[in-house]
């Protein structure tokens, strides 16, 4: 079976949404202990504004502490051309740039429409150009919760303007969890198609319980590469009630048992799963850092000795 990549997101996407600031230590110190499980990237920060996410105020200081680990990417978001500078002087491996294929949605989230989002990320990719590899996340492709749906067209359209200016990869982004795994066939498929020669990236979330489900739809289509939360952290605020990002021990526990290689370390990975509630004060979504492995047998019963006594 092929290998699957997995991204680990959740000192930037999973964090930005947590109301207590989370100590610069303890970001490096996951992120060092993140490294180690063996994944393909970790976003680990964004270059964005302090006042428009507090939570990742402390981006440079991050950045220079983190241990560098050989095959490990470090990519970081980036919303314009000042973060780009401030993302290359931090020795990012990959800058990753975001808008919406919705407009209401990319009004709502980024304040300027997408014609103009286009613009200055354009500008980002051109000041980067034989720096550092550029990835552009697509989001709301699977449907906005103000719009509702969103063409396939429209995100074909917007993903082939991305790739004529040259990016290395595409992440498809499930943003507020309106994916089902039929729609993800059918986009994933024109995906593979159009774009094979780009990384395409599949970002889920489980809003409502179907990322699992979704990322098994895309494996089936070839798809090699996915975004994950640990613990399943994560969100947006234009998805009311919603849960968090897929939950990356969860998925990557659930190919694994598939006899997918992911090349991760599980056992490592889910003690640093356990270590997240501490981290962030509270309860986490994933499952199997609470109910363990499948292959992880417990004693049966004391009265089941004495029943198959009886039964012989």
């Amino acid at each position: 079976m092929e290998r699957i990549h997995f991204n680990e997101v959740v000192t930037r996407d999973g964090f930005q949404n947590e109301p207590a600031f989370v100590p610069t230590d303890a970001k490096v110190a996951l992120i060092d202990e993140l490294s180690a499980c063996g994944y393909a990237k970790i976003e680990v920060t964004s270059f964005t504004s302090a006042k428009a996410i507090p939570m990742l105020r402390d981006a440079e200081e991050v950045m220079g502490r983190i241990r560098r680990v050989p095959g490990v990417e470090t990519t970081v978001l980036v919303p314009n051309v000042r973060g780009a500078e401030r993302a290359l002087e931090s020795r990012a491996d990959e800058l990753n740039l975001v808008m919406s294929t919705s407009e209401t949605h990319n009004l709502a989230n980024l304040r300027m429409p997408r014609e103009k989002s286009f613009g200055g990320l354009r500008e980002v990719i051109d000041m980067a150009r034989g720096k550092v590899p550029v990835n552009v996340s697509l989001s709301c492709c699977f449907g906005c919760p103000m719009e509702g749906d969103v063409p396939e067209a429209e995100v074909l359209r917007w993903a082939d303007r991305f790739a004529e200016l040259g990016v290395r990869g595409l992440t498809i982004c499930d943003t507020t969890g309106m994916a089902h795994p039929t729609q993800v066939t059918r986009l994933t498929r024109a995906l593979q198609q159009r774009f094979g020669n780009l990384q395409l990236t599949l970002h889920f979330h489980n809003t409502r319980g179907m990322g699992l489900a979704n990322v098994l739809a895309s494996v089936n289509e070839g798809i090699t590469r996915f975004d994950g939360s640990l613990g399943g952290l994560g969100g947006c605020p234009y998805a009311p009630g919603a849960t968090g990002n897929i939950c990356s021990e969860d998925a990557i526990h659930m190919l694994q048992a598939m006899g997918y290689d992911t090349g991760i370390d599980l056992p490592r990975l889910l003690a640093v799963a356990r270590s997240l509630p501490a981290i962030v004060g509270h309860d986490v979504p994933g499952q199997v850092a609470k109910a363990g492995f499948i292959t992880d047998l417990h004693p049966a019963p004391s009265y089941v000795a004495e029943l198959r006594v009886s039964a012989s």
